[in-house]
């Protein structure tokens, strides 16, 4: 604790409850949600006052394809060598993955800290992806459905490549 009163990560006492180490920075976390609610929240009102019609229903080919380039979008951002300049003021690299990929853990205290939780995590990641490509797909549908089209095209080569590794390891077995 802080002569405030605040854990080291500045959170109040109640913070020192929840996690016995000091590790958890709750008020980074708070600063996150409420950044992503105020991006929501700010698109909602945007797209309200410019007229925006919201689809009546969302097709499932759609939602797959969303969720198709929201996964591949956040494996991208968090797991991917060239992205590694997003992550590092934030992580620091803590292993390398198959395929190419590196694992990056957080760094650093409070916001900071939360920021670095965010980046390393993909499926904290995929919940950013999937609420910024549903908003573009409310205001601009074929677009989006062509930018995670290519997303999706990714994903299967992919897919293709870990197949085609995994045959030619089986051939040479």
């Amino acid at each position: 604790m802080t002569t405030d009163g605040n854990t080291a990560t500045g959170a109040g006492p109640d913070a020192a409850r929840y996690d016995d180490r000091g590790e958890v920075p709750l008020a980074g976390y708070a600063t996150l949600a409420a950044v992503f609610a105020a991006g929501t929240s700010g698109f909602a009102l945007l797209a309200r006052r410019r007229g925006v019609r919201l689809p009546e229903r969302v097709p499932p080919w759609d939602v797959v394809l969303l969720g198709t380039a929201a996964y591949k979008t956040s494996r991208l951002l968090v797991r991917d060598k060239v992205t590694s300049f997003v992550r590092a003021p934030f992580t620091r690299r803590a292993d390398e993955g198959g395929a190419n990929e590196v694992l990056d853990e957080p760094r650093g205290s409070g916001l900071r800290r939360a920021v670095g939780d965010l980046l390393s995590c993909p499926f904290c990641v995929s919940t950013w992806a999937a609420g910024t490509l549903v908003c573009s797909y409310a205001a601009a549908p074929r677009l989006t459905r062509l930018v995670c089209g290519g997303f999706g095209a990714v994903t299967v080569s992919d897919w293709l490549q870990y197949a085609w590794t995994w045959t030619q390891r089986t051939e040479e077995s």
